[in-house]
C-alpha cells in the first residue's frame, strides 16, 4: 500500500529556514504519495507559548489547519517539529509523525508508534 501523507511544514522550517521541497521529496523518493494541504503556508496556533496565552486563537486555527488536511484524504500526517505535532494531533483521528520516521521506516526501521493501531500502517 503507498500512503498518502498530508505534509505540514513548520512555520520555523518554511519562512526562517526557507527549507520547503526538501522534505517533501525525501518523502516522495521513499515511496510516499506526498500531498500538500491548502493554505500550508500558514501557521496553526501553536508557535511558542500561542497556544498557552490565546487557547480559542489557537484551536480555531488548530481546527482550520486540520479540515484543510484532512479535505485532502490523507492516510497520515508527517510534520518535523514536535510541538507541530503535539498541536494538530490534539484535534484529529489521523496518526501524526515525524518526518524522520517516516523515511526510517522506509528504510528498514520499526513503524512508527502512531501507525501501530492506526489503519494506515
Amino acid at each position: 500500500m503507498r500512503h498518502r501523507v498530508a505534509y505540514h511544514s513548520a512555520r520555523s522550517l518554511q519562512h526562517v529556514q526557507q527549507i520547503r521541497q526538501q522534505p517533501k521529496r525525501l518523502l516522495q523518493e521513499a515511496g510516499f504519495d506526498v500531498v500538500e494541504p491548502l493554505e500550508s503556508h500558514l501557521c496553526y496556533g501553536s508557535a511558542g507559548t500561542y497556544n498557552l496565552l490565546q487557547p480559542e486563537n489557537a484551536t480555531r486555527l488548530r481546527d482550520s489547519k486540520i479540515a484543510n488536511i484532512e479535505s485532502i484524504g490523507p492516510h497520515l500526517i508527517a510534520a518535523g517539529n514536535v510541538g507541530c505535532i503535539m498541536q494538530i494531533a490534539s484535534g484529529t483521528g489521523l496518526p501524526v509523525v515525524h518526518t524522520v520516521e517516516l523515511l526510517d521506516w522506509a528504510t528498514g526501521g520499526p513503524r512508527p508508534t502512531a501507525l501501530t493501531t492506526s489503519p494506515a500502517g
